[in-house]
């Protein structure tokens, strides 16, 4: 079973906590006694007991190790300071380089246009009428080939168009040939002369007449 490392904490017991300090500091010094000797390292180390009481060791001098730290220690700053420096210097003039050629390109930009062409001298005008009519060639032919690619859609549409047309009117002609009525069948759907009479007369006894005339008449009949 995999154990998760114990957490740290002060020793609260007094006795129990200098015993584990003598321990811990004895065999502290003795590593760095064995670093400085296996390794040809130059070591300092300083311990103060919880009650202020000093203990150190020093391979050499602990004056010189510590002259020595606090003279690395500056260098270091400083070469960090010297380092962020350069590295502000070099920002600032990539940044006066950019705006540099921002105005370069917006003295260009109005030049396309027309514009501030009082100090350009004459090869700079042939050529920037060169460079002009190139640009417009290339415009022409985007704008011709667009052209050609619209006509060739619209030919498109228009065939599947009138391949629809077709196909409709040969459905409704099928539509008109089912429907079409016969001769008999108009002749019988055609009212007859007698039964033309009969609606007349019925008409006729409907309509022709005061309402008493017409009670009388119902009850001859």
């Amino acid at each position: 079973m995999v154990r998760g490392k114990t957490q740290m904490k002060r020793i609260e017991n007094a006795t129990s906590r200098q015993v584990t300090f003598s321990k811990r500091r004895n065999g502290l010094l003795k590593k760095a006694y064995e670093l400085s000797v296996l390794c040809d390292a130059e070591v300092g180390l300083i311990v103060f007991s919880p009650r202020g009481r000093l203990y150190e060791f020093a391979s050499s001098s602990m004056q010189e190790t510590i002259a020595r730290y606090v003279r690395h220690t500056r260098d270091t700053q400083q070469d960090k300071e010297k380092t962020n420096a350069e590295n502000m210097q070099n920002l600032k003039e990539e940044a006066a380089n950019l705006m540099k050629k921002i105005d370069e390109i917006e003295a260009s930009k109005g030049r396309f246009l027309g514009e501030n062409l009082a100090s350009c001298s004459l090869p700079e005008l042939q050529q920037l009428e060169n460079q002009l009519e190139r640009s417009v060639t290339k415009i022409r032919a985007r704008k011709n080939q667009v052209f050609s690619e619209q006509i060739r859609s619209l030919k498109e549409k228009e065939r599947q168009l009138a391949t629809e047309n077709m196909k409709l009117s040969e459905k409704c002609s099928q539509y008109g040939l089912l429907h079409k009525e016969t001769p008999n069948q108009a002749a019988e759907d055609t009212p007859s002369e007698d039964t033309n009479s009969q609606i007349s007369e019925v008409e006729t006894d409907l309509y022709i007449g005061l309402p008493e005339s017409r009670l009388k008449r119902a009850r001859v009949a």
